[in-house]
């Protein structure tokens, strides 16, 4: 074969191979899925949080047709997983957790692979947390004034266990520093090892979305709940404006979200199955059975909540270090 015809015949694949791969990116909207979606859970399996994701990703595959491919990806305050998401085609293929940690704070606390405001495309918010305060079922400490009691009269001596760079830390610091207490910080991927540890007696106090059935197996104690409203579920234990703490902001939202350049008619598909799914009596029992709340908020007010919280943990973070 001479030269030009081996020209041709390189030319004509290329504008074939080309052409399929344009038209694979861009699938017709209207046909969305074709295919399993990947969803990113920028934390460890088996707290809370996991579970719920699992379960509405179940009902909401239902209505789009195709499964749901859940993975974890979980380290560095979330900021692992919220790259994954944020480099993703924005195809509508990889979607995942709107991060709170991830989003809200860790990028005002060090450098991360993606711009929080940018590069993400919020979705829909699905549900809320009971992130709390816990010790071991066992411990002398009987309400979250006998933690700052200790801290108080033994400075550094009184250890607590969270993810590392998350809200709960900070919230945890800020507490510290309306009370006058110093604290020792013990990081941790997830909240299933802050348990574990506390189980274990490695660290006094644990923060985090606590396994209820820890708590109502009598293996762990709640002493405070982060959260801005009482819970039907634990409606004994005190809230952050309880005990003073009305100022200490906790915006914790189980919320999904993707790549920013999603076409918007694809996050409309992805947003009403979600929204189907909440709605589900299995999602219902499911949630009630985690002990968390369906909590609803569309794409543009999830938009709005993720900016604001972003802006305010930003200005928390600086007042913090300039301390």
């Amino acid at each position: 074969m001479g030269s030009w015809p081996r020209v041709v015949l390189f030319s004509w694949i290329f504008i074939v191979l080309f052409g399929a791969a344009r038209a694979i990116a861009q699938e017709d909207p209207a046909r969305f899925p074709t295919r399993p979606i990947n969803f990113i859970i920028p934390i460890p399996p088996g707290g809370p949080t996991d579970l719920a994701f699992r379960l509405l990703c179940r009902e909401a595959e239902k209505v789009l047709g195709k499964p749901f491919v859940v993975v974890n990806k979980p380290g560095a305050g979330q900021s692992i997983g919220m790259a994954a998401i944020a480099v993703a085609k924005a195809d509508g293929y990889t979607i995942g957790q709107s991060g709170n940690s991830g989003l809200l704070l860790v990028p005002h606390m060090e450098k991360v692979p993606y711009d929080p405001q940018k590069d993400f495309r919020q979705i829909i918010q699905c549900g809320g947390f009971n992130f709390g305060v816990f010790v071991k079922a066992d411990s002398p400490f009987r309400g979250f004034e006998d933690v700052v009691a200790y801290a108080r009269k033994n400075p550094r001596k009184l250890t607590f266990g969270s993810t590392v760079n998350s809200i709960q830390y900070l919230v945890m610091e800020q507490v510290a520093r309306k009370e006058r207490i110093e604290l020792t910080h013990m990081p941790f991927k997830g909240t299933p090892e802050v348990e574990a540890a506390v189980l274990g007696g490695h660290v006094q106090v644990g923060v985090g979305d606590f396994s209820y059935s820890l708590v109502e197996a009598g293996q762990t104690r709640l002493l405070l709940l982060l959260r801005e409203e009482k819970s039907a579920e634990y409606p004994r234990t005190p809230i952050m404006k309880d005990l003073g703490y009305a100022d200490v902001p906790t915006p914790y939202y189980l919320g999904v979200c993707g790549p920013r350049a999603i076409p918007d008619p694809i996050v409309k598909k992805i947003e009403d199955a979600f929204a189907k799914g909440m709605k589900e009596q299995a999602v219902i029992n499911g949630m009630k059975e985690l002990r968390l709340p369906i909590i609803y908020r569309g794409s543009k007010d999830l938009e709005t909540y993720v900016r604001l919280n972003y802006e305010i943990f930003g200005k928390l973070y600086k007042a913090f270090e300039k301390k």
